[in-house]
């Protein structure tokens, strides 16, 4: 069984015997009708677009409520469209990972057609050129990373030859300023906060210094900056959508499927045939469409307002779930752990991390409207962080925690003190914000040091405590104001409220000597 066999009539049956769910419309006319008549093409060919993206769009697509597909084009790593679309005719196979242990197979065709994002690559860049000047199309989409949205004065004064994704977009946006100044939505798809505005801030400067330079009209600057025809709505997405597993790899070699060895580029992504991500997933975008929208909707996707999007990000960053991954890994890197879904089997640090949320951070959770807080954190600790085909680890969530932390917690503390609430309450995001000085010594729970992960701030805090010694008895802890006294990593200067000597009381505790750890835990999880 390979992938490009998967809509061959001969090998269908093979296929969904082995329960394979396969496209249920005519893709080649999908095909045409895009080619045609483009509506969507998202630049960043990577494993999340596939995962989820295409996935949706999918949806329309089997219920014969679209007859257009997805164009996918890469700015960066072009091996990709080499390697993962074009021999395998642009189909992917989606395998979706289930808390359960369970899995699903789809064959995904939406996607249809895939292109080098780069003049160099001539019929490409041509192909380019002529869907940016269709009046059909609607949405330009970004996966792209959040560095994925920088420039520097080097590329703006490249002219039309810009080598980084902003400078490429804003001069195919020019082809479409030239047929008529047609409007179109350019919509981040970044996990990233009001990442739409990042989107904003490329094209505007691109724009700005080609204007100046005399290589583009004033009115191309309008046309991107003043005349409401070109959009850069927010959006807000969740979804973990790991490199190919191991493990699932072997579930389609047992299958008889022949497509799933994973593939390294020279630029170092990780790529396959086919996805491996989460059930779960969370696509809430900003409803500013002069021309509308492919129904992405109809998969999963929420259009609402811009103050909506923003509080389904602040939900999901300052509550419901990326305090618990960062709570969760802090503690866990000290106890030895290396997979976020083994610490989810811990009574201690599930019972933390469950408390933390219900009892300390709901009261001041923000509420989107659309998805009920609730819900969403009862997906997270029960199909999402126990999901045992996640491979993710405490040791990479815990990267730059320095800088997570103060949405995180601060965001909480600062909530608690403007509502007029009784910090006192806060005892389990005060034992995240003491392990945190323990975690900054290197030294786990058994005595044994670790190198913490990467942090820009890591040389200046790690000599903070360096001089504390993890041993029972009387030590000096003085030094911990020097870390807990900045509103820059916690949110508030913690000895400006009563959380200083709180947090400052349960460090004394984690130092207390070779298991202070898991004991302190227990015993505040249990209280």
């Amino acid at each position: 069984m390979k992938l490009i066999q998967a809509l061959d009539p001969a090998y269908r049956a093979e296929f969904e015997e082995k329960g394979y769910a396969l496209p249920q419309y005519d893709r080649e006319a999908v095909k045409a009708k895009t080619c045609e008549e483009p509506t969507w093409l998202h630049f960043g060919a990577g494993n999340i677009f596939r995962a989820y993206q295409a996935s949706i769009l999918e949806k329309a697509l089997n219920e014969g409520k679209y007859d257009r597909g997805v164009i996918v084009a890469e700015s960066f790593d072009y091996e990709l469209i080499d390697s993962t679309y074009r021999p395998f005719d642009n189909l992917t196979l989606s395998v979706v990972l289930k808390a359960d242990g369970s899995i699903e197979k789809n064959v995904v065709g939406a996607i249809t057609e895939s292109l080098k994002a780069d003049s160099s690559f001539t019929e490409d860049w041509a192909r380019l050129c002529e869907i940016f000047r269709k009046p059909s199309l609607q949405m330009i989409s970004f996966s792209i990373t959040e560095k994925g949205y920088s420039f520097n004065d080097a590329d703006l004064s490249r002219g039309f030859g810009a080598v980084f994704a902003m400078g490429k977009l804003t001069a195919l946006l020019y082809e479409r300023f030239k047929v008529g100044e047609l409007p179109l939505t350019l919509q981040s798809m970044d996990n990233c906060s009001h990442n739409g505005d990042k989107v904003k801030a490329g094209v505007f400067a691109y724009a700005k210094k080609w204007c100046e330079e005399g290589l583009v009209p004033p009115e191309f600057y309008a046309y991107v900056t003043e005349s409401g025809k070109i959009t850069y709505p927010w959006a807000m997405i969740d979804k973990i959508v790991p490199r190919p597993d191991a493990k699932v790899q072997e579930i389609l070699k047992a299958d008889g499927f022949e497509d799933y060895n994973t593939i390294e580029t020279a630029k170092h992504s990780f790529t396959a045939p086919f996805v491996n991500g989460e059930e779960v997933g969370y696509l809430v975008i900003e409803d500013d469409y002069p021309l509308g929208h492919p129904p992405i909707d109809l998969g999963g996707a929420v259009f609402t307002s811009r103050e909506t999007v923003d509080k389904m990000e602040r939900m999901k960053v300052c509550t419901c779930l990326n305090p618990l991954h960062t709570a969760m890994s802090t503690v866990g890197c000290l106890l030895g752990f290396t997979l976020i879904s083994e610490e989810m089997k811990d009574d201690d640090i599930r019972g933390y991390i469950t408390r933390m949320t219900y009892e300390e951070a709901m009261p001041v959770v923000t509420d989107p409207g659309i998805v009920s807080p609730a819900d969403f954190a009862d997906a997270v600790l029960n199909k999402r962080l126990p999901n045992p085909f996640m491979p993710d680890t405490p040791q990479r969530i815990v990267v730059d925690n320095s800088q997570k932390i103060p949405v995180r917690f601060g965001e909480t503390i600062k909530n608690y003190i403007k509502g007029g609430l009784d910090l006192d309450k806060l005892n389990l995001i005060s034992f995240a914000l003491a392990s945190y000085a323990r975690y900054l010594r290197g030294i786990d729970d058994c005595g044994n040091a670790f190198e913490p992960s990467p942090d820009p701030l890591l040389e200046e805090l790690m000599p903070i405590v360096a001089g504390l010694e993890v041993r029972e008895g009387e030590q000096d802890f003085s030094c911990l104001e020097a870390l807990y006294s900045r509103p820059e990593i916690f949110g508030v200067n913690l000895y400006d409220t009563i959380l200083g000597e709180k947090v400052e009381a349960i460090v004394k505790k984690l130092y207390a000597g070779k298991g202070a750890v898991r004991k302190t835990l227990h015993e505040m999880v249990t209280a």
